[in-house]
């Protein structure tokens, strides 16, 4: 992640095992696996990301550059709540402004969230629409659709 902490390896590799294991309902109504092929290697790499599903539409965000492997739209598998589901991802960087629209709607439906990209709520409950402009500035939206 640029802008922001990155998770440490061992959280990660942590978090792995748990979402591929009977404990997986602990953390899989808002972490998923994502797993994907590298454009210029060819290897298939695996990484925990926080998430939101509305119908067969997943959207996460990332501060980390594992994303330029998605350019274009690429096939995906993700690992949700024990299930594996196969998907089409399509990256959304320079659009600022979907990309904001995107956050505000994750954040409301995964308000933990909000720490990772320096976002706080108001009065009503609702994210702080400064705040996410300002956040979506070194986040990338992958809306993933499932096939």
């Amino acid at each position: 992640m640029s802008q922001s902490p990155s998770i440490p390896p061992l959280v990660n590799r942590g978090m792995k095992f748990v979402l591929r294991s009977p404990l997986h309902g602990m953390v899989s109504k808002t972490i998923l696996l994502i797993t994907f092929t590298g454009r210029k290697s060819g290897k298939t790499y695996t990484t925990p990301v926080s998430y939101s599903q509305y119908g067969d539409q997943v959207t996460i965000f990332t501060h980390a550059d594992w994303w330029k492997n998605l350019r274009g739209g690429a096939p995906v598998t993700l690992h949700i709540r024990g299930r594996d589901f196969q998907g089409l991802a399509e990256p959304v960087a320079e659009d600022k402004g979907a990309v904001a629209d995107g956050l505000m709607a994750h954040l409301r439906k995964v308000p933990s969230d909000a720490r990772y990209y320096g976002v706080t709520f108001d009065d009503q409950g609702n994210p702080r629409a400064e705040e996410v402009e300002k956040a979506v500035q070194t986040v990338v939206m992958i809306p993933i659709r499932l096939c």
